[in-house]
């Protein structure tokens, strides 16, 4: 049986809003119901000082969903929604209220996460400049140091990390609410790309993703961890915000193209990190160049170093030059990463490099200041 919007929402109106007297679908806190096959997907807004009071409204209305015929499972977050006339916070975790951002961005009662030492952002200005690869290798070579690293996919739009780990199921349900990661090379993994078929468009509007990061940092069994590896989407907008506020981030990648139009978005990048506080570990010049595999002649197809000047303009650490090559892009389509089979190869030995240097940041405290520089006069 096919399931329909206007099932769910006959279902939802036996369910009374955050006001305990009016029928959700006419409450105005309900989002927009997206049912896509036998699951169903939607938020509810609420004041973020009532998000712990009405957990119990979460939990009912997916009961209420569930019990629809043909419906095999629910999507439901709360979202904070600011009071009239003041500006939105970042969006609630299910089980608690968020508490509200200072003026640099990141909020003064930020938590950690408990038994991870350090969360760091691996992010870009614009897609389709390997940020997601690199992301995966930078973490298989933390953890080819001999420190104990995780994974969490935050792009909810495009999540990558199930295909470059080559994982498939969904996680376990240990105890309430928290999930077990997958495990990928001896790194737990945590993506929405666990949760819903890798064909189903995320139709989802900016506090449902903020939300559903937010469960997916704080309702996982990380265990005991030296870093976790955070996969941003591109671009400067909601999700990064999220990762700002709700937890305490030691710092971000950049990842970027040698040539200007992605330098001028890496840019925004590393701007967008600096207004929330957030230490810019450096920046990695992905697809710096490439050598043919027939005749040994280097060619420059992005052009060449232009990630290296930006970060010497900005004054925040380089990390070095990923070649552009096709034994990268096939071991990565493939999901056996290159630090994976080749974890002696060149490759690897340039991801080794990096995570060297975010790694010694991340350890002596130096996150986000450069080397310094001996001038003669």
């Amino acid at each position: 049986m096919s399931v329909t919007r206007e099932a769910v929402l006959a279902a939802l109106a036996a369910v009374p809003g955050p006001d305990g007297r009016t029928p959700l679908p006419q409450s105005g806190a309900l989002s927009e119901v997206i049912v896509h096959g036998e699951k169903v997907y939607f938020s509810i807004a609420v004041d973020p000082s009532r998000a712990r009071e009405l957990e119990g409204l979460r939990a009912a209305a997916e009961a209420a969903v569930r019990k629809v015929p043909g419906v095999a499972g629910a999507t439901v977050a709360l979202t904070a929604e600011a009071p009239k006339g003041q500006a939105a916070p970042a969006a609630a975790p299910a089980s608690s209220a968020s508490p509200a951002p200072a003026a640099g961005g990141r909020s003064p009662q930020t938590r950690g996460l408990p038994g991870v030492k350090h969360i760091i952002a691996v992010a870009s200005g614009k897609g389709g400049v390997g940020k997601s690869t690199t992301a995966c290798n930078l973490a298989l070579a933390l953890k080819s140091l001999g420190l104990k690293v995780g994974v969490l996919d935050a792009d909810i739009y495009g999540p990558s990390m199930p295909r470059l780990f080559a994982l498939r199921g969904k996680p376990r349900l240990k105890s309430g609410r928290i999930l077990e990661p997958l495990d990928g090379y001896g790194i737990p993994v945590m993506s929405i790309g666990f949760l819903v078929d890798e064909e189903t468009p995320m139709i989802w509007r900016g506090p449902m993703v903020m939300s559903a990061i937010t469960q997916m940092l704080r309702e996982v069994d990380w265990g005991e961890l030296d870093v976790l590896v955070v996969d941003m989407p591109p671009g400067t907008g909601d999700a990064q915000l999220t990762m700002a506020q709700q937890v305490p981030l030691a710092g971000a990648v950049i990842v970027s193209t040698p040539q200007d139009l992605a330098l001028i978005d890496a840019r925004r990048g590393v701007a967008m990190f600096q207004k929330v506080d957030v230490p810019i570990l450096g920046i990695v010049e992905n697809m710096s160049y490439f050598v043919c595999p027939n005749c040994g002649t280097r060619h420059d197809i992005f052009s060449h170093g232009g990630a290296r000047d930006e970060a010497a303009r900005v004054g925040v650490p380089f990390l070095g030059e990923v070649p552009l090559t096709m034994e990268i892009r096939a071991r990565a389509d493939a999901g056996t990463p290159v630090s994976i089979v080749e974890p002696d190869g060149v490759h690897a030995r340039v991801y080794r490099d990096i995570a060297d240097k975010v790694w010694r940041q991340l350890a002596t405290g130096t996150a986000g200041r450069p080397a310094p520089r001996i001038v003669i006069e």
